[in-house]
């Protein structure tokens, strides 16, 4: 066991030598982990507590039991005009070394890692100080506009079209980025270390069960508080289900379920041959197009010329004709023109067809 962690010791010191030198500043040193961290939750930001507050996301920490989830929250700037970037984990000697924020003037690289809130990977857009005050971006940051009046709205536009939540830079499916000449520059300006509320933080996560990975397994309880150490109360959020197999809205639920539109059309026309209100012929000549002939007289051509001919033979006869019983057809035929209605009462007590 000692050799082994003497060999580990030995790929973080070659790791280091790797890295330069305004970048080795950020490496918290001991922390080597071979398996790479979950992927990020997802959660709703609270709301700033007050003016003043920087947004600091939340990160998969290591410890003696595994990862932890510290949450997101906000906290105050150490001096005005001080930006946080934010740590992440980088693959690096056979590792995944974890490169530990920072306060300065400008945001650094912080491994493409899309924390949100801001945060996308590249420098950060939820807010900037103007003069002595640091005013939020409405359409980022969550703030209450009667209680924080320094804000603007800038639209932010994701190009990004897959929802990615990687924590961790390099090696096998973690992010590609890698530092911009802007970023770099940042790298080697004067830094200044999480403040003690940061630190007492993450401290209160390490010693929390209910934030490790192992316990949570990825959506931790305190995925975000919107002020430092507070986990329970108000302004605490919890990490939302990301399951994909979401239940089809009441708009698709017709076409992806079976026998969903497919059957509308043939509804619609059982539906219209139903309908009491509507003449037998009408009823029939509808019914033909849908569903097999029903009619006593063959097909439906057959009967309709039966009853035209039954109209034609009764408007050119005779009074001396009139007592002649007619035939079934023109009996038909000369009820469906006196009589277009279902409602009338079928002679002889035959049954009144449908």
């Amino acid at each position: 066991m000692r050799s082994l962690n003497a060999f580990r010791l030995l790929l973080i010191a070659l790791a280091l030598l790797a890295i330069p030198a305004d970048s080795q500043a950020q490496i918290a040193v001991g922390i080597s982990v071979h398996i790479g961290p979950p992927a990020l939750p997802v959660y709703v930001q609270p709301v700033c507590p007050a003016p003043g507050y920087i947004w600091t996301p939340g990160y998969w920490a290591y410890g003696e039991d595994g990862y932890y989830w510290v949450p997101g929250t906000w906290v105050m700037a150490p001096a005005v005009g001080l930006l946080w970037t934010p740590g992440y984990w980088g693959w690096g000697g056979g590792a995944y070394l974890w490169h530990a924020g920072y306060w300065g003037p400008h945001v650094g690289f912080y491994g493409g890692i899309n924390y949100g809130f801001g945060y996308g990977g590249v420098g950060f857009v939820g807010g900037e100080w103007r003069g002595r005050e640091f005013s939020y971006n409405r359409s980022v940051t969550n703030v209450n506009v009667t209680v924080v009046h320094n804000t603007y709205n800038q639209t932010v536009v994701n190009n990004n079209t897959t929802i990615n939540r990687t924590s961790f830079n390099g090696g096998s499916g973690g992010t590609t980025a890698q530092p911009t000449s802007a970023e770099q520059a940042a790298a080697r300006e004067q830094h200044v270390q999480p403040t003690s509320a940061q630190t007492q933080h993450e401290h209160a996560a390490s010693t929390n069960r209910a934030q490790l990975a192992s316990v949570n397994h990825g959506q931790p309880a305190v995925a975000a508080s919107a002020k430092s150490g507070v986990f329970s109360g108000k302004g605490v959020v919890s990490a939302k289900s990301t399951n994909s197999n979401r239940p089809a809205t009441s708009s698709n639920a017709s076409t992806n379920r079976p026998g969903g539109n497919s059957t509308t059309s043939a509804n619609k026309s059982v539906a219209n041959n139903n309908r009491s209100d509507r003449p037998p012929t009408a009823m029939n000549r509808s019914a033909t197009t849908s569903k097999p002939n029903t009619t006593p007289y063959g097909n439906s051509n057959s009967a309709r010329n039966a009853q035209n001919n039954a109209a034609t033979n009764a408007s050119s006869s005779s009074g001396s004709h009139s007592n002649r019983p007619p035939s079934p057809p023109q009996r038909q035929g000369a009820q469906h023109q006196s009589a277009p209605h279902p409602s009338s009462k079928p002679e002889h007590g035959k049954p009144e067809r449908p």
